[in-house]
């Protein structure tokens, strides 16, 4: 059973389509989105608890859930060629993100947010020493996650290999990148390829993307942490593209 902890993401996860089991309120909190929350359950027959905040932090595996803590069914694996057939059923440019082995929680839940925000339909990630959908990563996404098919791997490589097949190019973001990021083209089907906050894309994964993009950086920091480069050239896709995102 997953667990949803904080305002927002406990509001938008009534809003998506997993089923919510319970709802643990502290008996302090009160406030327009708590209205909503309440209110929403209610109509959904979903039981709500008011408790202790000694009780929600017992389960919800992080400090800052506002008082408000959810527990719902596990968020569905999806394939990533059954996302990229539908998104094509559908009439729609396929945007991706690929993270390759990203472990902090809140880069993962801020990459999340980022994609969604741009209007990508996936975020693509191994189950190999990356970061885990956990409470945190959920938090950070600030209800992103609900509305994104988060697809876990087997092999990255080789769901590279398919997309490409599927003829989706894919950008890896690199400090030393041959191409500059807004010097690509970034108006077809696309994948975005994100590497891990310590040592980047790793060497297969590297060979594997069709372009690298580097982004600018002054000397000092002389770096972006993955979140951010990504919210760089994925913003730089949605400009090119002039993508509606209503």
């Amino acid at each position: 059973m997953a667990k949803v902890a904080g305002r927002n993401p406990v509001y938008e996860l009534l809003n998506g389509p997993r089923r919510v089991h319970r709802l643990m309120i502290h008996y302090e909190a009160e406030g327009e989105i708590i209205e909503e929350i309440t209110s929403r359950a209610k109509e959904d027959d979903i039981p709500v608890e008011r408790t202790t905040a000694r009780e929600i932090d017992d389960l919800a595996e992080l400090d800052n859930h506002q008082g408000v803590l959810a527990l719902a069914e596990d968020i569905d694996n999806k394939n990533p060629e059954t996302v990229l057939q539908a998104v094509r059923n559908g009439g729609d440019m396929p945007r991706f993100l690929l993270l390759d082995q990203i472990q902090d929680p809140q880069n993962f839940g801020a990459l999340i947010r980022t994609a969604r925000a741009a209007g990508f339909q996936a975020v693509i990630y191994p189950g190999d020493r990356s970061c885990s959908i956990t409470p945190a990563v959920v938090k950070a996404s600030a209800g992103a996650i609900e509305y994104t098919a988060m697809c876990q791997v087997t092999n990255l490589n080789r769901t590279m290999e398919m997309l490409k097949e599927e003829a989706v190019w894919l950008f890896g973001a690199e400090p030393e990148g041959n191409t500059l990021y807004y010097e690509a083209d970034l108006t077809g089907a696309l994948g975005i390829v994100i590497g891990s906050e310590g040592s980047g894309l790793r060497r297969l994964v590297r060979e594997n993307c069709d372009f690298l993009l580097g982004v600018p950086v002054s000397k000092y920091p002389g770096s972006l942490n993955a979140s951010a480069a990504a919210a760089v050239v994925i913003y730089e896709a949605v400009r090119q593209s002039r993508l509606n995102l209503d």
